[in-house]
């Protein structure tokens, strides 16, 4: 069977289905460096729940430097919120913070706000989250902590948690399968057309070697009745008696 020439409307369904697939493989490749890779490695794994002790503002400021244009740089100091937190599966005292780059960024806050030149909006950004603590009051939330590494650190939530992989993995797969689906459909047409127009040609090459048999047999059935008709013609005159 020869090979089917594609129109520009398969062409672009094709064009579509690569670039999705294509793009599928790039999402794959950026996420599993950026999020997957990271919350695999994870050592917060141990959860446990929390109950707050106190939060207090600490009275040394730690240094931070922002921006403020191109070139225009400026250094700073925010309010050290440290909250101490009753972990119930050790029953130890530990500190909490926000995340596991909180820890590494300063191991005696519970989260670093984003620098600026004014002090008070720091300031009044970091008493919210302290009254926020203070209303919790006994109330227990879920932590998370590394008992055998860091018994004195606990962070409140994962960067990267479940439902984020989830999203990474669903979209992209999704995508994959869309592109596949189209390539998969167009091939699977243009298939189903050639086999269609290869049964059509040989159907009419049958047909057309019959059609002269047909004839042939039309003109001999026509040639027999004429010489049938001619003889009993002749019969009838033989048979007619002379006047």
């Amino acid at each position: 069977m020869k090979k089917q020439v594609s129109n520009a409307g398969e062409d672009r369904a094709m064009l579509l289905g690569f670039t999705m697939m294509g793009l599928s493989v790039l999402m794959f490749f950026l996420l599993g460096i950026t999020i997957l890779k990271p919350f695999m490695h994870s050592v917060w794994n141990e959860e446990s729940n929390c109950t707050i002790i106190q939060a207090d503002i600490m009275d040394d400021w730690v240094d931070c430097s922002f921006t403020c244009g191109v070139d225009c740089h400026g250094q700073s100091k925010y309010p050290c919120l440290q909250v101490l937190v009753n972990v119930s599966q050790s029953g130890e005292i530990a500190v909490l913070h926000y995340n596991e780059e909180a820890v590494q960024i300063n191991p005696k806050c519970f989260y670093i706000p984003t620098c600026q030149r004014d002090k008070n909006n720091l300031l009044d950004g970091v008493l919210d989250v302290k009254e926020y603590f203070e209303r919790k009051n006994d109330t227990p939330f879920a932590c998370f902590h590394q008992q055998d590494r860091k018994p004195e650190d606990v962070i409140m939530m994962k960067k990267y948690d479940q439902s984020v992989v989830f999203h990474c993995l669903f979209w992209p797969t999704l995508m994959l399968v869309g592109g596949a689906s189209i390539v998969g459909m167009v091939k699977l047409t243009q298939h189903l057309s050639l086999l269609c127009k290869v049964y059509c040609s040989s159907t009419r090459e049958e047909l057309g070697s019959f059609m002269p048999r047909a004839e042939l047999q039309q003109s001999k059935t026509r040639k027999e009745e004429k010489t049938l008709r001619w003889r009993l013609n002749s019969q009838s005159m033989n048979n007619t008696p002379y006047q």
